[in-house]
């Protein structure tokens, strides 16, 4: 199963400046399991604990996953996971 992962411009230096990789899982969570075994250090940047940090924000084909089943979203072949961290931000 080949799922294309949108990696932010912080997170390239996992990645060895890769703006997509490939990954393999059923789930959001074995994806990025998958991906640490690929690319060390990115899931900690991803995950905290068993769920996503609060300012990553994570699509699944363009549907924010937090309004799906987070980590445990189902994923199939062909899908594409974008991950963008979060911006904030304006004037005081």
């Amino acid at each position: 199963m080949a799922i294309e992962v949108r990696i932010p411009t912080i997170l390239r230096q996992y990645t060895d400046g890769q703006k997509a990789v490939e990954g393999t899982g059923d789930t959001l969570g074995a994806l990025i399991t998958d991906l640490e075994s690929r690319h060390p250090g990115i899931q900690a940047r991803i995950v905290d604990g068993e769920q996503l940090r609060r300012f990553v924000n994570v699509y699944l084909n363009d549907e924010d996953v937090r309004f799906l089943e987070g980590i445990d979203t189902k994923l199939t072949d062909g899908d594409n996971v974008t991950i963008l961290p979060a911006v904030a931000g304006g004037m005081v």
